[in-house]
């Protein structure tokens, strides 16, 4: 008997692990998150509204939808509890220029970003690359393009 017990808690932790990877699994397809499950790169959602984007505290955080963000202070936590879309950045968190342009998903600079009609777009940079200004060239079209490829990979 005792045996059997030890089986079934070995089976139950192995199927619950199983479990977890699949979902996390199916999380990184649509958001731009880390190995753990940490959206944008641990930087609050909520500061890119207020004024720059500051990295968050592990000990203030919450998980929506199966991705974990972090936060600088309660009250930003609180915020993003009342209303999580408001803050999460558009299309999972990958680079808005790459959605639009050829519904690509490409990493991002957490600090290279828009406030655009109350929505957080990301963008990719490098030392010869900011996909930023070619987003400001034609943004109204892309954003367009963007919106159509993600609610394909959205699914």
């Amino acid at each position: 008997m005792k045996y059997r017990l030890i089986l079934f808690f070995l089976v139950s932790i192995i199927s619950l692990s199983f479990g977890q990877g699949d979902n996390l699994a199916l999380r990184k397809k649509h958001f731009n998150i880390s190995k753990s499950g940490l959206a944008i790169e641990g930087y609050d959602p909520t500061s890119y509204f207020k004024s720059k984007p500051a990295k968050g505290k592990s000990s203030i955080s919450t998980i929506d939808n199966g991705v974990t963000y972090y936060f600088t202070t309660q009250e930003n936590l609180t915020a993003f509890k009342a209303n999580p879309t408001k803050y999460e950045p558009a299309f999972g968190g990958w680079c808005a220029y790459a959605m639009g342009a050829k519904g690509s998903k490409v990493e991002v600079d957490p600090e290279n970003f828009l406030i655009v009609n109350g929505k957080n777009y990301l963008f990719y940079k490098d030392f010869f690359n900011n996909t930023i200004d070619s987003w400001k060239d034609d943004p109204l079209n892309l954003d367009k393009k963007a919106i159509t490829n993600w609610s394909k990979i959205y699914k």
